[in-house]
């Protein structure tokens, strides 16, 4: 199962978090989002880099309906590795952007309807991900209900986030479908927003592995 932490600001936090055993590093460049990683400096940037690329973990950019142009300057100053799209983007948008790196597309999900929109964008790129529909865009640490997953017969693998907690370890590996990817986590293990909890994060991996 794939690991993806989000939010990550602090070239510090960061650098404590590519010691644990996770995949992808996600850095929010959503200037609505109190996780928003602003103008971090050159060589806090060159840092964040060497952390990660030494420990193998995929640097992710989230992005809320920006530009093309907008998410492939922030691509290459940020040395990015993938890219999340967490708007309304099309199918169009997706698919020209995948044809430089690899895209997870999130869809907000709080019934089984929702899960339809995922259909117009099947065998566009890399991964699906479902996180709980609120008015904010992700982070809001609240779930939707995953039973709902069961009803997701889409061909792409996905990962689940939205309010997951260090508690949630046991249900998460009850997990059984066949395209069930990997986790994103976030709100449920900070300190306040754009610093993790090392510890809490290394709690809830153990149990997620045993």
């Amino acid at each position: 199962m794939r690991i993806k932490v989000c939010g990550m600001r602090e070239p510090d936090n960061i650098e404590e978090l590519a010691e644990l055993p996770i995949d992808m590093m996600g850095l929010i460049f959503y200037e609505k989002s109190p996780r928003y990683v602003g103008n971090i400096s050159k060589s806090n940037r060159q840092a964040i880099g060497k952390a990660t690329t030494e420990q193998g973990i995929d640097r992710v950019g989230v992005f809320v309906d920006e530009s093309l142009m907008t998410i492939l300057q922030a691509v290459d100053s940020y040395m990015l590795d993938m890219v999340q799209l967490h708007g309304d983007e099309s199918p169009d948008f997706c698919r020209e952007l995948n044809k430089t790196l690899p895209v997870i597309k999130a869809f907000s999900i709080a019934e089984a309807a929702d899960l339809e929109q995922t259909t117009a964008y099947e065998g566009l790129f890399g991964y699906f991900l479902f996180d709980t529909k609120t008015p904010q865009r992700g982070g809001s640490g609240q779930q939707f209900d995953w039973t709902l997953l069961d009803r997701y017969t889409g061909r792409t693998p996905f990962l689940l986030s939205g309010g997951i907690s260090v508690d949630d370890a046991a249900a998460i590996r009850a997990i059984k479908h066949p395209k069930f990817y990997g986790v994103d986590l976030n709100s449920r293990f900070e300190v306040e927003p754009g610093l993790k909890d090392i510890r809490l994060l290394e709690q809830f991996i153990k149990a997620l592995k045993q």
